[in-house]
């Protein structure tokens, strides 16, 4: 998100270098031919009219802080969770600046955020052919060709977010979890890792990873990576479920328990299956898991 918003700066400052107030247009009155029945007379010239007070002009600061102040409106409103009132100031920055690559980029993600993905791929391919060099928009339209189960089309994606900044952790992450959607957890094991590796503290990378290993039949140690996450991050209710249902199946069933409560303390969401399986997508092994856990419970 900073480096969306430093990026959007940036195009605006660069757009605001080259604009210019439009001039006032200039009226040319149009001669009226006299009679030729009427007689000639002197007309004594009219009294000038006095000078209305000149508008004030906008100026490129003006503009900027004004697009500026609405940036901010926009990233509240997505900090609050309104994506619906985020689109609207990103629209009303890209009707006054239409060339800004970030703008287009980041009201698809607020777009992304209300489920309205084919919306967000225009978005993103509009910032795209405006800023064919800049990784975000690649790495935007991933996600939401991810939320469309276009696997392939978002590996490539993050495929070309990579050759252009071969160490944004973000896209090695996203590229594991498109991966993990073809069912190659191997692969994304080793995404996940070095998104892990350039960012220790990357903390959905770990989980991502620590959720990988379990489907691979590694479990304790995906079990001691979750643990390290929720003694790091105490409100992390993805580790704190996933935990739920590993501890269960190793048979430490008070532990579980105690992990639960503060699971579903935190996010109720990790009772629904249909959840789990298709909008975080857990590993199946993981589900499973997760299920035996809530059957026992019922």
């Amino acid at each position: 998100m900073i480096r969306l918003f430093l990026f959007l700066l940036s195009v605006l400052l660069s757009s605001l270098l080259v604009w210019f107030p439009y001039p006032a247009l200039a009226v040319e009155q149009i001669p009226v031919a006299a009679s030729a029945a009427a007689p000639a007379e002197t007309v004594p010239p009219p009294e000038a009219a006095s000078p209305s007070p000149a508008a004030p002009q906008v100026t490129a600061l003006d503009l900027y802080k004004q697009l500026d102040a609405i940036a901010d409106k926009a990233f509240k409103a997505t900090n609050e969770g309104d994506f619906r009132t985020a689109e609207d100031y990103w629209t009303q920055i890209i009707e006054t600046l239409p060339q800004t690559a970030a703008a287009w980029s980041n009201r698809g993600n607020a777009k992304v955020s209300q489920n309205k993905l084919q919306s967000a791929l225009v978005d993103y391919n509009k910032a795209i052919e405006l800023a064919p060099d800049a990784p975000d928009p690649y790495l935007n339209r991933g996600t939401a060709l991810e939320g469309l189960g276009k696997w392939e089309e978002a590996i490539a994606d993050y495929n070309r977010v990579l050759e252009l900044d071969p160490k944004d952790p973000a896209a090695f992450n996203n590229r594991g979890n498109a991966k993990a959607g073809l069912g190659q957890w191997e692969a994304a094991v080793v995404d996940y890792k070095q998104a892990t590796e350039l960012v220790r503290d990357y903390a959905f990378a770990n989980a991502n990873y620590a959720l990988a290993l379990y489907q691979l039949g590694k479990q304790d140690e995906a079990v001691r990576k979750m643990r390290n996450l929720v003694r790091k991050y105490p409100q992390f209710a993805d580790m704190r479920a996933a935990l739920t249902a590993a501890l269960w199946a190793q048979g430490k069933q008070g532990e579980a328990e105690s992990q639960w409560v503060s699971a579903v303390g935190l996010d109720s969401r990790y009772k629904d299956l249909n959840w789990l399986r298709n909008d975080r997508r857990w590993p199946p092994e993981m589900v499973s898991a997760m299920e035996k856990f809530l059957k026992l419970k019922a």
